[in-house]
Parts: structure tokens; sequence; C-alpha cells
């Protein structure tokens, strides 16, 4: 495991010599452009583990992506590395068919303090969610990113992060009415807490997400990357381009579905991701959406 492969990975090209906030922001913001957010080892007979070294062989020298359990540990591990000051979280994502956050505090994020202040890393949320650079950590106050206003909020017995939008544009008339459009312009996105997690937090909760029937990852198979416009993503087979247009207070959603023949191609020229085993692609009825 090596900082230089994965900056390489990244494409970070800067001195990491000073541990700023403006160092963070690039790493961090570099990490979500290059390395995408799936859960595709699921859907291709691959078992996902918390070993970090197997992390690094898949994400940084096989130039696959993973989920926020190998992404954000990755992550944490890089930032730790570097020297900076770094704890990990855990948080429970918000479920609209529960309209609840989910019980299982699965979701893996970073809290990072830099001259006192505490910031938010998660570079492995994917979508419309996904926070390019880190979030400060102080109530109310509203961040604006390229995917629109995100926010802490300090409920005392934890934080919710909640993200304001635009508007959904759907060109395609055959997805006006989808179930991956979401037309909530605010949403809560996940809560946690500030208690600190060591990496067995997540063992057991690893093997249920990619085990468990009911579990959002054994329904949906999902690839998401940020782009410098917006971002693309494969949910099932509906692959989409989301071009982001704050000027005019909208999203555009360019959807399709793709074909059994296109999905290596798509993997590769819109992921950069060849995989070495079959691929089944899962859209069961769920409540995940762009």
């Amino acid at each position: 495991m090596d900082l230089r492969e994965y900056f390489k990975r990244i494409g970070f090209h800067a001195s990491c010599d000073k541990l700023d906030l403006a160092t963070l922001k690039l790493i961090h913001r570099q990490h979500v452009m290059s390395i995408p957010f799936e859960n595709l080892s699921i859907h291709c007979g691959e078992r996902i583990t918390m070993d970090l070294e197997v992390i690094f062989n898949k994400v940084v020298r096989s130039s696959r992506g993973g989920w926020c359990l190998e992404n954000n540990s990755l992550f944490g591990w890089v930032l730790r590395q570097m020297g900076f000051n770094t704890t990990t979280l855990s948080s429970r994502v918000f479920n609209s068919f529960l309209n609840d956050f989910g019980p299982l505090d699965s979701h893996l994020i970073n809290k990072v303090i830099i001259d006192g202040k505490a910031y938010i890393t998660d570079v492995s949320f994917g979508v419309s969610s996904q926070v390019r650079e880190p979030l400060e950590l102080i109530s109310g106050k509203e961040q604006p990113q390229a995917a629109g206003v995100f926010r802490l909020i300090d409920k005392r017995d934890m934080w919710v992060l909640e993200k304001t939008g635009r508007k959904p544009k759907v060109p395609n008339p055959e997805f006006a009415t989808s179930s991956l459009v979401s037309r909530k312009e605010t949403k809560q996105i996940y809560c946690f807490t500030l208690e600190p997690r060591g990496m067995d937090h997540f063992v057991d909760k690893c093997h249920r997400l990619q085990t468990d029937p009911a579990s959002l990852f054994t329904n949906k198979s999902i690839c998401s990357l940020q782009t410098p416009t917006g971002f693309r993503a494969l949910i099932g087979k509906t692959y989409s381009e989301v071009t982001f247009k704050p000027e005019e207070g909208v999203d555009v959603l360019d959807m399709r579905d793709i074909s059994d023949d296109e999905i290596e191609e798509i993997l590769m020229e819109k992921f950069n991701i060849k995989l070495q085993n079959k691929l089944k692609l899962m859209s069961n009825k769920s409540w995940y959406t762009l």
C-alpha cells in the first residue's frame, strides 16, 4: 500500500506537504471524480471485505470503484498516512420507504480536524447526494457545492446531513415517471453521531449488506461517477448522464436503458471499469434514486 500509487490513481499531482484544508479539498474532489461509487462485486459473485490491503489492490491497482465501506476506509487510511487528524464515524442512511433513517449504522464516513475546526469527509455516497469537498461541522451552515446546498444539522442526540437540490428535467418521456427520479428538492441523506468507530464495527454490517435479500445492494447494481458537469450512473440497466444547470434551476437527467451487449463498453468508456467476472445487473424495486 503506497500513497504514491493512490495519488496517481486519483490524478493528484500537487504537494502534500501541507496538512491544510486546501489539500484536503483537492484530494477529496479528485477521489470522487476518479473512483466510482459501485457495488458491482456483489453482482459478479465476488466477496467484499474490510481488509484494507484487499481494498487497496482492488480500488487502486485494479482500477475498480467500491461502496462506502471500501472507498471511505481507504480514504481514511490515506488521510492518516498523510498525517491528518482523522476519526472514523458511522451513519444511518435515510430510507424514503420508511420515511426515516435506516436501523443499520453501516455508512462509513470520516471526521478530520484542521486548525481546531472539524470537517466531515465522504467520498462514497454517489449520484446527486455526493459531496465533492469536505463539509465543515457547523450546524445549519449552508455549504453550496455542485449538486446543491448541503447542511449539517445538530439535533443534539445526532447530526443530520441534508441537501437542497434543483428540479429534475427528464428529456426522455419514457422515464418521466421513473422511480429513479427524485422530486424532493430538500432531502435528508443520513444521520450520525461523533462516536469514534474502528473497522471491527463494520465487519458484520459489510457481510449483511452484501447477503441480506432485503439489502439495497443485493437488489440494485449501482455504479456512479462524478463528472465536471454532473455525474454518470448505471443503475440496473438504466444508464444516466446528469448535467447540473444551476443557472436554470434544474438538473437534466438523460436516461436510457442499455442492452446486455452494451454493458462492458459502458463500464469501460464511462467508468473506466473492466470486470474480471460476469456481471448480472439487478434492478429490483427499492428506495434508491438518482
